[in-house]
């Protein structure tokens, strides 16, 4: 599974990173992270706002910080 996380450098989007490995080690799933701060980039998924998590290229979440538990539900 490749998970990006859509936002400029921001604490927002440095939490949910954080929640995000989380949630790889308590769920036990094989998955990469990548985040990704360039606007270009980030207007290539057609997110209004940051910070947005993207797994295997769908948009699942954007504009909101996501709980470890929430993003345990996503994969």
């Amino acid at each position: 599974m490749i998970i990006k996380v859509l936002g400029t450098d921001c604490e927002e989007a440095r939490g949910l990173e954080n929640n995000i490995n989380r949630a790889i080690q308590e769920a036990g799933v094989a998955a990469f992270v990548e985040m990704i701060q360039d606007c270009k980039e980030i207007e290539r998924y057609s997110v209004n706002r940051t910070p947005a998590v993207v797994i295997d290229e769908k948009v699942v979440s954007s504009g909101k910080q996501l709980s470890v538990e929430e993003i345990m539900r996503l994969f």
